[in-house]
């Protein structure tokens, strides 16, 4: 059991209290984050809530690690928005549980360990760019609908809520110096609705953007044609939200590692996310992912054990069945602070100390990450440009290192020692290395501090025997590892292989 749930882990010390008020705050964040969303994407608000109990629930058991919270993210539903008003709700709910399926493929086969691979711009741009994304999106919380236009708050109005985020915010940095015994987010949240309500202050509360009250998630299966056409819709839309909030839930876990210096399961977080959206997509959800300004909020109330996501959950689901009448008054301003903190500690003002040092082409992929994560709200699209421009630049940078050193030893042979790895962009700089002409009847070509990458380093080395070939000249390929050998298998009639001590690499699990 230990190795299965943190939270039954009774050799772990569980500092329940913490847990307990950090359950409890994330929740209250959450409710009109996620009817916000079910809102901007036309689906009831409950579908919202919905997605919210069972994301959290299920993968705060059965996640990759301790401490992150998931729900019905915008991430996600933002990808949803198309199929919704094309298709309607039945083809969402299917296309939600088709991307659980994808999720758990990729968990299954281990595909998860690649988001290791995310470079430190990457993150830096990503988490950037959300916190922006974070903030901007509060100010929609100063916004009200008169005579069906929607216009800026003024006058009083505007004045009240101002003043109440700026106690809430007060509160959140004040509170921690006194004591941490308590969350300072859920003393603010509780400080500000009693203000509200003692003093019967008139202000933006969440039953302003919808009802939350209502019952259990209902079981339901998608009303939809069960045809190839119908799988030609849902599945582009699936793959997206898969790989939408597969990109999320993993830099955030990649992020709470860094946090709390422990180390998270990403495949098993695919496995739990996929379970979580199947779920979502039988039982009226909207789908879901990990929600970073949630978890951080958890975080920072001191949670490290998977109670905190447990309470949340099932704190949502009881606030829909008996609670909505209280939480329906809770004030948005109270709310709207505590995220504008969460924004304000999640960008990395680090970046802003260390961009003179690092290299041109990393600040341009972390400020480009950043840009598209803050425009287009599309984070796997922002990570896969961020990825794709630093591997392009990589490989140039490794195109450059490709080297060759030659001497002719004592009986005659010439031998050419390579350095560097030989790739797709390092073949032309390898073939400019060689004087086929002038070099004698024998060449040896070392390979101990190189290594045949790709087929094009293939097809390089094909052609450069076919060269000395045709000038019946004996060339011979060593210190090749088995991998590259099994590569070159197709030139064995002009190749001589002899030494077998080049490492095999792998991404580590």
């Amino acid at each position: 059991m230990k190795k299965a749930f943190q939270l039954f882990d009774f050799t772990q010390k569980v500092n329940y209290k913490n847990e307990i008020l950090a359950g409890l705050t994330v929740a209250m964040t959450m409710i009109p984050e996620s009817l916000s969303f079910a809102i901007l994407a036309g689906f009831p608000p409950l579908v919202g809530l919905y997605a919210a109990f069972i994301a959290g629930l299920v993968t705060a058991v059965f996640g990759g690690r301790p401490g992150m919270i998931s729900g019905g993210a915008g991430a996600t539903v933002i990808v949803l928005i198309a199929l919704m008003k094309s298709h309607g709700i039945e083809y969402v709910f299917a296309a939600v549980a088709l991307g659980g399926v994808v999720q758990i493929c990729i968990g299954l086969f281990k595909l998860g360990k690649f988001i290791r691979l995310v470079p430190q711009p990457v993150m830096f741009g990503f988490v950037n760019g959300l916190a922006v994304v974070i903030f901007m999106s509060q100010l929609e919380q100063f916004k009200t609908i008169v005579n069906g236009q929607v216009s800026w708050l003024q006058g009083t109005p505007l004045y009240i809520m101002l003043g109440l985020v700026a106690l809430t915010v007060a509160i959140v940095l004040v509170f921690p110096k006194i004591t941490k015994a308590v969350p300072a987010s859920l003393v603010a949240i509780m400080v500000v609705f009693a203000l509200v309500i003692i003093f019967n202050i008139e202000t933006k509360t969440v039953e302003d953007i919808a009802s939350v009250q209502g019952g259990f998630p209902p079981f339901h299966i998608p009303n939809i044609p069960i045809s190839y056409e119908t799988l030609k819709i849902i599945f582009p839309y699936s793959v997206i939200v898969a790989a939408v909030g597969l990109t999320e839930g993993l830099l955030t876990l990649n992020l709470v590692d860094e946090i709390t210096g422990t180390r998270g399961n990403s495949n098993r977080e695919c496995i739990a996310q996929g379970s979580s959206n199947i779920l979502n997509g039988f039982f009226y959800g909207m789908g879901g992912c990990p929600m970073i300004a949630q978890t951080l909020v958890n975080l920072g109330a001191g949670s490290r054990a998977r109670l905190s996501g447990i309470i949340a959950s099932l704190t949502i689901l009881l606030i829909i069945l008996v609670g909505a009448p209280v939480i329906g008054k809770l004030p948005m301003a109270a709310l709207v602070g505590v995220m504008m903190m969460v924004a304000i500690t999640t960008f990395e003002w680090a970046s802003f100390r260390i961009i003179n040092k690092m290299p041109r082409h990393d600040i341009f992929v972390g400020i480009l990450v950043a840009l598209i994560t803050i425009v287009l709200h599309n984070l796997a699209l922002a990570v896969l440009i961020g990825v794709i421009i630093s591997a392009l630049v990589f490989a140039w940078e490794s195109a450059k290192r490709i080297r060759a050193r030659h001497f002719i030893d004592e009986n005659g042979v010439k031998n050419y020692q390579i350095y560097g790895p030989l790739f797709f962009g390092s073949v032309t700089a390898f073939l400019e290395k060689f004087d086929v002409q002038n070099d004698p009847a024998h060449v040896i070509l070392d390979f101990k501090e190189s290594r045949v990458s790709d087929m094009s380093a293939i097809e390089a080395l094909n052609n450069l025997t076919k060269k000395y070939n045709q000038l019946n000249k004996k060339v011979e390929l060593k210190h090749l590892s088995a991998d590259c050998r099994q590569l070159l298998k197709n030139a064995d009639a002009v190749i001589s292989v002899n030494v077998i001590d080049d490492p095999t690499y792998k991404v580590v699990s």
